[in-house]
């Protein structure tokens, strides 16, 4: 009775009391108090936490119904989450389930601010928070456990991409006619392999220009992404680089990985984001400094004779930017449309144009080229390629409504170019998962829509429908 009567007491301080209701203290409350508060909310949640705090109980002010209600309670984690959200209701987890909580209410607070107060917070009771849209209300979910990535080791990085600076210049060279002698090949492919190899280990000058103008490239893109990462605190792996000393490239690309799910879309956003635009600022340069080593000459009669490398919408308009022509030029268009001729030949590469005239690349600017490819690639907008994350950021879970359409045009697009079936598969098997942030509550700002929508654009003005 002198418990019940101190509760009394000190609720009366703050409210004119109408309604006592008792209710279960190890779930939802100890003992309810309805009626009219007669101070601000603010002083009513400060001056309760200094008269119950000898009680080791809490109280929740809640002020969204018709009557003002006070809940006291008795475990230390909802007194917490009151500080940031407007609780309506609460579901418990079973002892052992992941969830040990829901809370379903509307934020008090700026989204960023309070989920930055409940992760600081919350992390030394070994909970963390995830923020999502539940019924249209804000929910509060804490799992229990929190993600303490380890460190990775920085010699693997090294080693990895010690490797990779080999095999680009090895096929860098080998892309420019370094061969071994006639007399040390045979029929057998893996000895004849080894043998290019071996020439181009000793003669490596000429796979220099490519190979240096492509890592740096691919660094430049995926320390976007690491330092985008480190800017926003969120833990990355410095970039993992892929060697294959196999033409065209010597090398699958590069990836970071990240460690620990995105705090929020605004994180994701500038992660991903930051790779393709830094890749494109060295690769575009690049490739104009490339073309302008390049001649302009005119293509063999036989079609068997020559390759010709893939064209996006901005490869063509660098051409342009560079020789004044739109390049490969047909001999004719004979009674096509120009703009139609183009169209149909950037998606697929057809007609060969014959006797025309085309740019035969340096090493350099088929190393922008490749930079701009590998942008394109990674803005494919699914799974967790960096288009993936722009359509996620921009439209949340509905992202995955994209998926099918994608893949029924990569699908398309393999009538072009076979590689693009492998590219399929790979994505209906990879591209169903995206990195969902923690906190699905906090929306992108006007800006980074923006940005995200360019990088939807960009990404139309670099894919190359049929690469080679």
């Amino acid at each position: 009775m002198t418990q019940t009567t101190d509760y009394h007491e000190i609720i009366s301080r703050v409210m004119t009391v109408r309604e006592v209701t008792w209710g279960d203290p190890k779930r939802d409350y100890i003992v309810r108090f309805r009626g009219e508060l007669t101070t601000d909310p603010l002083d009513v949640r400060t001056r309760l936490a200094a008269a119950l705090q000898p009680l080791r109980v809490s109280a929740i002010l809640q002020t969204d119904g018709e009557m003002p209600t006070i809940l006291l309670v008795n475990d230390p984690i909802t007194p917490i989450i009151a500080e940031v959200l407007e609780i309506e209701t609460t579901d418990w987890g079973d002892d052992d389930s992941p969830v040990m909580a829901r809370y379903l209410g509307t934020l008090t607070r700026d989204s960023v601010a309070a989920y930055d107060h409940l992760e600081k917070t919350l992390a030394e009771r070994n909970l963390t928070p995830l923020f999502r849209i539940e019924e249209g209300k804000h929910a509060v979910v804490l799992l229990r456990g929190v993600n303490r990535p380890r460190r990775s080791n920085p010699w693997t990085n090294l080693v990895l991409f010690l490797l990779t600076l080999f095999s680009v210049i090895v096929v860098g060279a080998i892309n420019e006619g370094v061969s071994p002698p006639p007399e040390s090949l045979n029929d057998g492919m893996f000895n004849n392999l080894i043998q290019y190899w071996i020439a181009a280990a000793r003669n490596p000058g000429p796979g220099l220009p490519f190979a240096l103008s492509l890592l740096a490239i691919l660094l430049a893109h995926e320390f976007g992404h690491y330092l985008a990462g480190r800017w926003h605190k969120s833990p990355v792996t410095l970039p993992y680089f892929l060697p294959l000393p196999l033409p065209p490239f010597g090398t699958l690309g590069a990836f970071i990985q990240l460690k620990a799910a995105p705090k929020n879309r605004r994180v994701l956003h500038d992660i991903g984001i930051a790779g393709p635009l830094a890749g494109l600022a060295v690769a575009i340069p690049i490739l104009f400094y490339g073309l302008s080593l390049s001649e302009v000459n005119r293509l063999p009669l036989d079609p068997a004779s020559m390759a010709l490398e893939g064209n996006s919408i901005l490869y063509v308009l660098i051409k342009y930017l560079s020789f004044g022509e739109l390049l490969p030029a047909p001999i004719s268009y004979g009674d096509t449309d120009p703009i139609i001729y183009w169209t149909r030949f950037i998606v697929t590469g057809q007609p060969v144009p014959l006797g025309g005239r085309d740019v035969f690349l340096h090493p350099v600017a088929f190393a922008g080229w490749v930079g701009i490819l590998i942008t394109g690639l990674n803005l494919i907008p699914a799974g967790q390629l960096d288009g993936g994350h722009m359509i996620y950021v921009l439209f949340g879970r509905r992202a995955r409504r994209f998926l099918p359409y994608v893949l029924v045009a990569l699908f398309a697009l393999g009538f072009v170019w076979s590689g693009w079936w492998l590219w399929a598969f790979l994505i209906s098997l990879l591209g169903r998962n995206y990195a969902e942030p923690l906190d699905q509550i906090t929306e992108l700002d006007p800006v980074r829509k923006w940005i995200a929508v360019f990088g939807i654009i960009v990404f139309l003005l670099v894919f190359i429908p049929r690469p080679f």
